[in-house]
């Protein structure tokens, strides 16, 4: 295991310097690069504190929209990963292109998800150790060390998401020679000791820490956590998983729970519920641009909930985020996602299958004849939040020096390439990115800012209410049981819709069917949520909790071509793009074979 590598090398820290040019300072950025030893360190309150600021700079890695970069090339994340977005041919074997081909081995995987974490959690122990000698009053170091209680908690569900259950190791700190823990605790184990560490820290934080302490986790922080583990303890992976170990000799407590248990979607939706009764979070609700002379603009709180940073949007943006990752600056999100005119189109491309998920902006799906689409206008009238997560042919962009032009992304009328943002030669699909991207900035822009990104937003745990009391309530009475407009799932997904700019409609139904059965709603409520955080890194992991991969990541992906006609126009062809290959063992992602093969206690999850 990475355990090995003793973490009293830590006692020598690099606490950078941030390099972002904006007024609001993160607090990432208040300490200075030097050598320190351990003594050092934990001598002095600033130095104390910049330790623990280091431990938060990983927090977001696993959904970082570059996360599989490698060797200099910035390469994609979770979103190419999943059915979302097709990955950047490169030279480079990387976990993304697994996980599209079906080729994920224990052998090849990144070991990003298991070494990260454990280094963070190593850290959390040493600064446990250390804090108790720094000259800080015990007021502070109640605080810090809340703080860092939930991170460690938070890199342990990181391990959990990615691979079920881990070995806890506690507060202990190994020093050279020692052996390491070895032995994977279940998962029922974990998520105990998660809960358990979130409740223990939530009573030394405030709930919404502000201030000089904004971006630091805090007492909601603590509890939307235990809501999401609880969701993902209720669902259909872990909720009574025997089969996915049948025929292998990996434990089933190991992965989850050997028999299904509809009690947890009620544990599930109470966790929802009690972080939703603080009262202190809600949607961003913002219907014009303030940075266009307050022009009408439905749905723009859907984009400025990513733009924290900016005092345009303070404070209401803070309304919704709950936890954020706070490292990046400057144009890293425009760099991983934008077109080569703007001189990025690293990171993604978005396929057709995820174009089709979002409904019009009266909230019907594309499929419904009375919805309005038109396939040879197939762009216009969508839902706005579409809009805010796809680049499509003529999508106006910032291209340098405060000049806006389109995204050309067509071809010619003899089927030529328009240019260096066309299909087939800067997209392989017809699309990009433009979720989190600041409509403001190109990738080539000289100057940028911090860009916090959300990793737990009060829509999640909205969402996770309204999925835990309908599976709850389905498991109860049926799946022909009908929801009435009335059921408070349908006042949250049409929270949602409106909030991202659907008109509600005569009916007031923002395009909701009405009277749905349960299943039904489990159908709407999952297509939401891909809509809702597409490109966030929660597909992947959705589509696995719902144990759905087998379909979703077993399909032809598609894209777009756009041609001009001799005649004035466009035509719009939908054209295959990809065969994406899912197998059983990819559920869970192998742990490294440069763990299991020093440690043979360390039991490989099933079907690797």
């Amino acid at each position: 295991m990475y355990m090995k590598n003793i973490f009293y090398s830590l006692f020598i820290i690099m606490i950078l310097y941030g390099n972002f040019s904006c007024s609001d300072t993160s607090f990432l950025d208040e300490t200075v690069t030097t050598d320190l030893d351990y003594n050092k360190v934990f001598s002095d309150s600033a130095l104390t504190e910049g330790f623990l600021n280091e431990i938060y700079r990983d927090i977001g890695f696993d959904t970082r929209g570059n996360r599989f970069s490698k060797n200099n090339s910035t390469l994609g994340g979770l979103q190419t990963a999943s059915d979302e977005a097709e990955f950047r041919t490169s030279s480079e074997v990387t976990a993304d292109l697994q996980f599209a081909m079906g080729t994920v081995n224990p052998v090849v995987i990144t070991d990003d998800a298991w070494r990260i974490p454990y280094q963070n959690i190593r850290r959390v122990n040493l600064f446990f150790k250390g804090l108790e000698q720094a000259p800080l009053q015990n007021s502070r170091k109640l605080r810090l060390k809340a703080e860092a209680r939930f991170l460690r908690a938070w890199y342990y569900h990181i391990l959990m998401k990615h691979y079920g259950g881990v070995p806890l190791i506690g507060d202990t700190i190994y020093a050279e020679g020692d052996k390491p823990k070895d032995i994977r605790d279940t998962y029922d184990a974990c998520l105990k000791y998660i809960v358990e560490e979130c409740k223990t820290a939530e009573k030394d934080l405030n709930v919404k820490p502000s201030g000089t302490y904004y971006g630091r986790a805090g007492g909601g922080a603590c509890k939307a956590l235990i809501a999401r583990m609880k969701m993902y303890a209720a669902s259909p992976l872990f909720n009574g998983n025997s089969d996915l170990v049948a025929g292998t000799n990996v434990p089933a407590e190991l992965i989850g729970y050997p028999e299904y248990d509809k009690e947890r979607w009620k544990e599930a939706m109470d966790a929802a519920y009690s972080f939703l009764a603080l009262g202190r979070y809600q949607l961003y609700v913002l219907n014009t641009d303030p940075k266009n002379n307050n022009a009408a603009d439905p749905g723009h709180g859907f984009y400025a909930l990513f733009m924290s940073s900016d005092a345009a949007y303070r404070p209401g943006s803070l309304v919704e985020s709950i936890f954020e990752d706070r490292s990046l600056g400057r144009v890293a999100r425009e760099t991983w996602f934008q077109p080569p005119s703007r001189g990025a189109a690293n990171s993604g491309f978005i396929y057709q299958n995820l174009v089709d998920a979002f409904p019009m902006k009266n909230g019907k799906p594309i499929t419904d004849p009375t919805s309005g689409y038109d396939p040879n206008d197939p762009y216009k009238g969508r839902d706005p939040r579409f809009y805010n997560t796809v680049v499509h042919d003529q999508t106006v962009l910032m291209i340098g020096n405060d000049a806006y032009a389109p995204v050309n992304t067509y071809l010619n009328v003899d089927g030529s390439s328009s240019g260096k943002d066309a299909v087939h030669q800067g997209t392989p699909t017809g699309y990009y990115i433009n979720k989190m991207v600041n409509r403001h900035l190109a990738a080539n822009s000289v100057h940028g800012g911090p860009e916090e990104t959300p990793l737990m937003r009060f829509a999640e745990i909205y969402m996770d209410y309204a999925e835990a009391m309908n599976e709850y309530k389905m498991a109860n009475s049926g799946e022909s049981d009908l929801v009435p407009a009335s059921e408070e799932t349908y006042t949250i997904l049409k929270d949602i819709r409106a909030r991202g700019g659907i008109d509600a409609g005569e009916d007031g139904m923002y395009g909701l069917k009405p009277n749905m059965t349960r299943l039904e709603m489990r159908e709407a409520l999952r297509n939401e949520r891909r809509i809702e955080f597409a490109i966030e890194g929660m597909r992947f992991f959705d589509v696995r909790r719902w144990k759905i991969a087998e379909q979703t990541d077993n399909q032809m992906m598609t894209g777009m071509e756009v041609q001009l006609k001799a005649g004035g126009g466009k035509t719009y062809k939908r054209f295959d793009v990809r065969q994406r290959s899912f197998r059983k063992a990819m559920y869970f992602w192998p742990i490294p074979y440069s763990e299991t093969s020093k440690s043979p206690n360390l039991i490989q999850n099933p079907n690797y």
